[in-house]
């Protein structure tokens, strides 16, 4: 079992029976030198500053007191993974619903739109209709002709990010 798995698998007692979820776990450097782990975390309604200092204290300890990189030193980082992180977990979709959503497909395409519905397996997404022509879009690699509620499974999507709108 690597770095990553073990650590995920010690975070389960701090996530509240679920209330929190991981959304990404990386350990930067290498042994002997100094280690940087980094925690993303989220949960339904949002994590706070002050319910990530909580776990990066707690399990910072426990990380320390299991001696668990060996002597290397190491930063512990816990935080939110922000508005422009990937979307990667279901739940992540689901908090998403009716914001605008970029997907790339994994065949390279891309698609915009209202975030609708998520299921088990795929989501909705309501395409909006782009104006340019059909060649610069096929060259932005946008999917010309597909608009309205599209349904797209999770095996589709290579990566999906939220469009930021300030109007």
């Amino acid at each position: 079992m690597n770095d990553v798995a073990k650590i995920t698998e010690l975070l389960q007692p701090y996530l509240n029976n679920d209330y929190f979820y991981i959304v990404d776990v990386q350990v930067a450097g290498r042994q002997g030198g100094k280690l940087k782990v980094t925690l993303l975390l989220d949960s339904d309604e949002g994590i706070t500053i002050d319910e990530c200092a909580s776990i990066s204290r707690q399990f910072g300890n426990q990380l320390e007191e299991m001696n668990f990189f060996g002597e290397s030193p190491f930063t512990l980082e816990v935080s939110s993974p922000g508005i422009d992180f990937p979307l990667t977990r279901i739940r992540q979709f689901r908090r998403n619903v009716g914001r605008t959503i970029l997907l790339t497909l994994t065949d390279g395409k891309q698609v915009k739109g209202k975030l609708d519905s998520v299921a088990d397996e795929q989501i909705v997404l309501d395409v909006q209709p782009v104006k340019m022509s059909k060649t610069k879009m096929k060259a932005a690699g946008l999917i010309p002709g597909s608009e309205g509620p599209t349904a797209f499974s999770f095996d589709q999507i290579k990566q999906a990010t939220v469009e930021i709108s300030f109007k």
